[in-house]
């Protein structure tokens, strides 16, 4: 313990802030006019004035009084055990230090200096704002309430007058950070037995210790309280009481005061005496304490006792340890602000479903839900108001901050949901995510979190329809999830695009326009000034010119700067649109005049398919995106070197455009359970993954004992594989099950079943019941159980029941899953009842994933690209070999030699089929897959092979879904939308 305690018995150090705690001035702090001292924090006068008080109680005493209690030797207790709590806290959090924020108006800078000394002893900070005595209650309350919002502050003490402490002004306070105990709601806990879950004021605590320390029974003894007012006099009155004393209160001008001085044993002054009340009212004896607010901020005031009572006067000894006691109250403050943060079971209020049978449209049971608000859901899972950025009603961002907040925090159970090869209707994989998190958080009690992808326009206005899941097992609201959410598909569009315009804009520019010229353009003089960017000077070093002067280069220099030389025949980067338009798919660019005859062919890719959407998808913080996306390759030069966004100098723009969307997305399920919607890949032209961003934020969020969710697009052999290959390797992180979603109407459409297409009634062999079928079909469930077995994860079968399945159809499949090396098989029902229908699948993902998982990857990325492309044909899709389109071999040779061949594979193929055929089902063998072009997306981080005639734009059917979508233009609600 540091000698620098007792503070009365040395002089009081004048502490500075310690950093990352910045002392907040609203007005200058002045001393005391009794006090020699200037400036916040009093001065040798203050201490000389606390110093000869002392003097003045100890001598009025005389020689034969009863000397004080062990004032320092409590207020050394007290400290003593707040740091050593506080170490003990610090050794599982090193980076913790709890902060006490202080709203000072007026002179009261002896106290301050306690305060600070006090805090310096117990190891944590302090920080004042210092007020204008004459500030105003809005004024006051607005710094309360900035401070309520500071997650960095952990409590906070108002050192205002008396006339001050208004009902507004206190209930102000969050009652977490209100460690004087002053709120309404810290006091009524107090008074109903709570003291363990409120801050009591330590004033208050200080006067109960004095009394106990120095010996004082206070059973059966009579306490009168005088002129305290508010929290203070609630606060004794309920101390005394519980430890069985009677207490009265009174103000000074009570007529019967004399009366009941005479009769207290103990007195307990909560304000200044006045002058006419004479020291012979109170009987020799009398134990007296002064705990009033003037002596409290250093002030002499008025009628301060110094006269010898044969009892104990306490004056210095409660200021002094109500300090030590709000110190401790800090300490507390801490400790519960660090439980808080382990997350432990979520309090969630989970909504309740009444499910209708038959069930009614998605939309209308999106609809028949009021989900909770967006920030009540946040801090019910642990989120802090600082760390949410609230859409509407119903879905807020989450800031990236929360990954730095819970570093330390064990992260939860990792489940993927995957698929076996699917219809043209899709088999459910995302009502099946939706219906096992709200079996889990519902009706298990395990905390649970789905992340999701966020769909794309095309499918939504074109085959598909809604992507929130369906049934009673669905994001909601449910038109919110499918159209626009907070904008991230409009920001990788115009991302996009912008890169695609600087590139043709450059190649033009350069064509047009001498070195000289060019160079004058590209760095301008201003206002007098010629300077370069900060992305200019990092192309200067990357050609490896160590200058920063623009005037200093030389002609060659000027020249090798300005220009790309980009060969327009290696462009890579296309343009992009979230809109099913196959007339996109080949246009020609720059035919108008004002293009100077530079025209070359091009296309439009959908929007989900930009690598910036898997930039986003792949990244795991602001820095690193921008660093992705600086390395994203457009093009070659005309010396066979890459192309950059970096060295177009748009990277810092990307970033700018892109700053939001790298925020998840929080929403719901129907139950009120906790989803992520973030980034939306498909897996059939990119990796199909929602973010990792994502997925690491929720894995914190759950704890140790909990689940999160993730879902891979389209069948194990697309989007599970790149899950694992190439989700897995960029984040670290390791998955414990995966759950195989499988349906009987699939599984027939395998079994040799007619074909199955959007939009067409299904034929009666998927709405009969067929043995025969669903039996030969299960050859794809099989290997599709064994794709995920080839990466050591253990496979858990989500049967997702349709209403026309039979119970044998269903027993088949769970048999021949289990036969199969399934971990377990399991129907599941959620898309009828909610939750409570996929509640089996939930203990079993549950059972797998504590069993642990021997997790590999499929190949080496040191291995040629070309080794790496046919380990995923043979052992994944079970082709027998692949075969190269020149296009693919030059392009492979290409990005080989610049580097990048140490990259994973993100394949696009079909994923109606295990073969590059959408019409071979089941599970077709001894093909030879073709290859017909190769691209690189560096950014991301992985090379992109096109498998056979496989399109990066998608097409509209004959009727699209939106020939049922419209507006009530009344309600202003959507119709039709799935």
């Amino acid at each position: 313990m540091s000698a620098r305690l007792p503070l009365f018995l040395r002089g009081l150090r004048r502490l500075q802030p310690p950093p990352g705690s910045p002392l907040r001035l609203r007005a200058p702090c002045r001393a005391s006019s009794s006090g020699g001292g200037g400036g916040c924090g009093g001065g040798e006068g203050l201490l000389e004035q606390r110093r000869l008080r002392d003097s003045q109680v100890g001598s009025s005493r005389g020689q034969g009084s009863q000397a004080p209690p062990a004032r320092d030797s409590i207020v050394r207790e007290v400290i003593q055990n707040s740091k050593e709590v506080l170490n003990l806290l610090q050794e599982k959090n090193p980076t913790f230090k709890p902060v006490l924020a202080i709203i000072q108006a007026g002179d009261d800078n002896l106290m301050q200096e306690i305060n600070q000394n006090l805090a310096e002893e117990a190891g944590l900070n302090i920080t004042h704002i210092c007020l204008p005595p004459d500030s105003s209650e809005a004024e006051i309350i607005d710094e309360i309430l900035k401070i309520n919002e500071d997650t960095k502050v952990h409590g906070l003490a108002l050192q205002i007058s008396e006339n001050s402490f208004s009902n507004k002004v206190l209930n102000a306070l969050k009652p977490e950070k209100d460690v004087d105990g002053v709120t309404d709601i810290n006091l009524g806990r107090l008074v109903r037995g709570d003291a363990h879950e409120c801050y009591i004021s330590p004033v208050a605590r200080a006067v109960i210790a004095l009394l106990e320390k120095s010996g004082v029974n206070l059973d059966g003894k009579k306490i009168l309280v005088i002129g305290a007012h508010g929290s203070l006099e609630a606060a004794l009155q309920c101390l005394f009481q519980r430890r069985g004393s009677m207490t009265m209160s009174s103000q000074w001008e009570t007529p019967q005061l004399q009366s009941k001085l005479h009769e207290a044993d103990i007195v307990v002054l909560g304000s200044p005496k006045p002058e006419e009340i004479p020291l012979s009212w109170i009987q020799p004896g009398t134990t007296v304490l002064n705990c009033s607010h003037d002596f409290l901020s250093g002030k002499l005031g008025g009628g301060s006792l110094g006269v010898h009572l044969n009892g104990l006067i306490a004056e210095n000894d409660v200021s002094l340890l109500a300090a030590a006691l709000r110190i401790q109250n800090m300490v507390s403050s801490g400790r519960r602000w660090l439980r808080e943060q382990q997350h432990a079971r979520w309090r969630l209020h989970c909504l309740k479903l009444q499910p209708l049978s038959p069930v009614p449209s998605d939309l209308e049971i999106s609809r028949a839900q009021t989900p909770k608000a967006v920030d009540v859901l946040a801090k019910e899972i642990g989120l802090l108001a600082d760390e949410i950025e609230i859409y509407g009603k119903s879905k807020a961002k989450v800031r990236l901050s929360l990954l730095e907040r819970l570093k330390d925090q064990a992260d939860g159970k990792y489940v993927l949901v995957a698929g076996i090869t699917p219809t043209p209707l899709g088999e459910g994989k995302s009502t099946v995510t939706v219906g096992l998190v709200q079996a889990m958080t519902a009706h298990l009690n395990i905390n649970s979190f789905a992340c999701l992808r966020q769909p794309s326009q095309g499918p939504t206005f074109g085959v598909k329809g809604g992507a929130a899941g369906g049934g009673y097992a669905q994001v909601i609201p449910m038109e919110e999830f499918n159209l626009h959410l907070t904008g991230d598909i409009h920001a990788i569009t115009a991302a996009n695009n912008l890169l695609a315009a600087a590139i043709d804009t450059r190649i033009l520019h350069e064509n047009t326009q001498t070195d000289k010229a060019l160079y004058n353009r590209l760095v301008p003089s201003v206002n007098g000034v010629r300077e370069f960017s900060s992305i200019q000077l990092a192309r200067l070093k990357k050609l490896g010119i160590n200058k920063t002067d623009p005037n200093a280069l030389t002609e060659e220099e000027m020249g090798k700067f300005a220009r790309l030389d980009i060969d327009p025949s290696t462009i890579t980067w296309q343009r992009v649109l979230d809109t099913n338009d196959r007339f996109l798919r080949k246009i020609t660019i720059g035919q108008a005049p004002t293009e100077k005859g530079y025209s070359r062919q091009a296309q439009f890719d959908i929007a989900v398919a930009s690598e910036i959407m898997a930039v986003l998808a792949l990244t795991d913080s602001l820095a690193d995106m921008k660093e992705r996306l600086g390395r994203m390759v457009v093009a070659s030069d005309k010396n066979g070197q890459p192309v950059t966004a970096e060295d177009l100098g748009v990277t810092g723009a990307l970033t700018v455009l892109m700053k939001d969307a790298i925020k998840p997305n929080l929403m719901q399920t129907l139950e009120g359970t906790p989803v992520f919607v973030h980034a939306g890949p498909f897996a059939n032209i990119a990796h199909g993954n929602s973010s990792v961003l994502a997925d690491k934020i929720a894995l914190k969020l759950v704890g140790q004992e909990g689940f999160v969710v993730t879902e891979a697009g389209f069948g194990a052999d697309i989007g599970m594989e790149k899950f694992f290959n190439i989700k897995c390797r960029a984040s670290g992180l390791v998955p414990n099950a995966v759950v195989l979603v499988a349906t009987v109407r699939a599984l027939k459409m395998h079994g040799g079943g007619p074909s199955v297409t959007a939009g067409v009634p299904l034929k009666k062999e998927y709405t009969e019941e067929n043995i025969q079928l669903v039996a030969d079909g299960c050859c794809n469930l099989q290997k599709q159980i064994q794709i995920a077995q080839l990466f050591g994860v253990p496979v858990i079968v989500a049967l997702n029941v349709f209403k026309t399945d039979t119970r044998a159809e269903i027993d088949l499949v769970c048999e021949l899953a289990k036969r199969a090396g399934a971990f377990d098989a399991v129907p599941c029902y959620h898309w009828s009842v909610g939750g409570k229908g996929s509640v089996q699948l939930a203990r079993a993902v549950r059972d797998a994933a504590n069993k642990g998982s021997r997790f590999r990857f499929l190949y080496d990325v040191q291995l040629p690209i070309v080794e790496k492309i046919r380990t995923i044909a043979q052992a994944v899709y079970g082709a027998k070999d692949i075969e190269l389109s020149p296009e693919a071999q030059s392009k492979i040779n290409r990005y080989t030699q610049q580097g990048f061949g140490n990259l994973p594979i993100c394949m696009a193929k079909t994923h109606l089929s295990l073969s590059h055929e959408p019409d071979k089902k089941g599970v077709p063998r001894d093909f030879i897959l073709p290859i017909s072009d190769v691209r690189a997306s560096i950014g991301a981080g992985f090379i992109y092979p096109l498998v056979g005639t496989m399109s990066t734009m998608p097409g509209l059917p004959t009727r699209p879904c939106f020939y049922d979508i419209d507006l009530d233009t009344e309600t202003e609600q959507v119709k039709g939308l799935f």
